[in-house]
């Protein structure tokens, strides 16, 4: 028996990356998976197919986080499919790299649309859907809001947001039984990195340099953390931030 069977878990931008990989180890522990995605639609069918070919069950289903009128449609998919929710794992987000100079109300508004409010409006709906049991939540930060390196002021910002967010809401929801916890990686060999050129970048060799496991991190180095986070064995834990880096700090 799987540590999550029959849980229904929406994990949001789960069509690549990190919330894929969570959305398949969700899936591999007996959890009914929502694959949100925001416009990788034949990305997360490929995530579907692959739960689904191993036994597992989940549905996609499009939502723009930083829009009200799509997460609550995203909410509503997931009643209808499933009739509750158990977990809500935050992870669509966005990232972008400008020095001081650079910086513009436009890109402001971008990542904090999807970091922190797209964060914000799915844990307002998600926390209508959860039963009398409670649930568990678990936001995806970044070690970003500690290491805080050059250049990346609006995206740790953000990441720095997720960090209040969830000790705030750990002690708000507490008392409906609704745990909240951050995940806060490091580099993750993502497509999105991967895209950005930093894969066998000085970027990546100086990270790694600094990281006493020695390398940056693949998505199924972070799925069986949010795994735990999800299940009983971490229920007695709340408002902590995981940091899931190899020991970057």
């Amino acid at each position: 028996m799987g540590k999550l069977k029959n849980r229904i878990a929406v994990v949001t931008g789960a069509s690549k990356g990190i919330g894929a990989g969570i959305a398949k180890g969700f899936a591999a522990e007996g959890a009914n998976v929502v694959v949100n995605y925001a416009s990788s639609k034949e990305d997360a069918e490929r995530v579907i197919t692959e739960i689904k070919e191993k036994g597992g069950k989940a549905i996609a289903v499009q939502a723009d986080v930083s829009k009200a009128a799509d997460v609550r449609r995203l909410f509503a998919e997931t009643r209808k499919a499933f009739g509750k929710l158990d977990v809500l794992v935050n992870n669509a987000g966005v990232y972008e790299f400008a020095t001081l100079a650079e910086i513009t109300e436009e890109q402001f508004h971008r990542l904090f649309n999807t970091n922190v409010l797209g964060l914000i409006l799915a844990t307002q709906e998600a926390a209508k859907l959860f039963g009398p049991g409670g649930g568990s939540i678990i936001n995806i930060g970044s070690t970003a809001s500690q290491v805080t390196l050059p250049a990346t002021a609006v995206y740790t910002a953000t990441k720095g947001a997720v960090d209040a967010i969830t000790h705030v809401l750990a002690k708000e929801l507490g008392p409906k039984k609704i745990r909240v916890n951050s995940i806060n990686p490091g580099m993750v060999e993502t497509e999105g990195v991967r895209t950005g050129g930093f894969i066998g970048s000085e970027f990546q060799k100086q990270l790694e340099a600094q990281t006493p496991l020695g390398r940056i991190a693949q998505p199924n180095d972070i799925a069986p953390i949010a795994v735990f986070l999800a299940s009983e064995d971490s229920g007695w834990l709340t408002g902590e931030t995981l940091l899931a880096s190899g020991g970057l700090r």
